[in-house]
């Protein structure tokens, strides 16, 4: 509870700090307009609606925070589709199992602050979980199928809250579009899915996976690796590349593929495999001959922490660029 105080207090002097000393802050121009910064469902549900009023269009960019360029480049996408480009920090609790990280999740308001106005964020939402989530509450968005791969296999709450959370964003923003990246390729799908099934008036935008130098995919997560961690962690985009050129050159096996990947990942240190997958790109089913573009998606723990990353893979005359 004490450490829940002070993540409150952070967050309420961050949002003072944005609003008002504005021309003080590193990296913003004196003379641009202040990022807005909204706390309250209340709030946000009023703007959108005066946006919407004004016949403005709305892009969202939900996040977790302690944002890195990956998350900035989804800012870009969205801000040039639509008129005001809303952003979301909120670190949701129903997405994570109970031996997961939640409470060391990587959290830096106030430079997310700073990261999401010099971006051109015009809206920062940080509302505080007793709003979203207030006692008694017992309302959740459930899937029978997608959920049912991969990433939910070996988590099984995780997206239902993924789902009533995004579906909760949505009511309160009121987007025109949303954009995912596509780094998390089941939960963009599920996205998808479920927008399609609840007649949701939001368009779902994928952004590309951006990566770091050595080919690992930006993720906040990517904090917890240590240096021996980092090296060890190239090998997942070492393999989707490899299997990538392999496919490309006639390869159909998908049995082949994953077992080369699997030999190649337990040759590195504090490794642990949770799914090598060859699926197909809507239903996410296995797949055993690859006669059509198909997707590789991986998840696998070093030094502890859970990474996941994913390739689309073209067999010749598929049409990969």
């Amino acid at each position: 509870m004490k450490s829940e105080r002070l993540r409150n207090l952070l967050f309420m002097i961050c949002r003072y700090f944005a609003n008002t000393q504005k021309k003080f802050m590193p990296g913003i121009k004196h003379g641009e307009t202040a990022i807005e910064i909204l706390g309250t469902i209340a709030e946000m549900q009023r703007r959108a609606t005066d946006i919407r009023k004004e016949g403005k269009t709305i892009a969202f960019v939900p996040t977790m925070g302690y944002l890195h360029e990956g998350h900035l480049s989804l800012v870009k996408r969205g801000k040039e589709a639509a008129d005001i480009l809303v952003a979301s920090i909120f670190v949701n609790p129903e997405q994570f199992g109970p031996d997961e990280d939640l409470s060391r999740y990587p959290r830096d308001p106030e430079n997310d602050i700073r990261l999401a106005e010099t971006a051109g964020v015009d809206i920062l939402f940080m509302p505080e979980a007793p709003d979203l989530y207030p006692e008694g509450y017992e309302t959740y968005v459930v899937q029978t199928d997608l959920p049912e791969h991969l990433c939910g296999l070996s988590r099984p709450v995780f997206f239902r809250g993924v789902m009533t959370i995004v579906a909760k964003l949505f009511n309160i923003v009121k987007p025109h579009l949303a954009i995912f990246g596509e780094k998390d390729y089941q939960q963009l799908a599920v996205i998808r899915k479920m927008t399609r099934d609840l007649n949701f008036d939001t368009e779902i935008i994928g952004g590309p996976t951006l990566r770091e130098s050595d080919g690992l995919a930006m993720s906040s997560r990517n904090k917890y690796l240590s240096e021996d961690d980092r090296k060890s962690a190239r090998v997942l985009y070492r393999c989707l590349s490899e299997a990538g050129r392999r496919v490309a050159e006639g390869e159909t096996i998908a049995g082949r593929i994953i077992a080369e990947s699997e030999t190649a990942i337990r040759a590195e240190p504090d490794t642990e495999i949770d799914y090598i997958k060859i699926c197909h790109p809507g239903t996410l089913n296995d797949v055993a001959v690859i006669d059509q573009p198909v997707v590789m998606a991986l998840a696998v723990k070093v030094g502890g922490t859970r990474l996941i990353d994913n390739l689309v893979l073209f067999p010749p005359g598929t049409g990969e660029k």
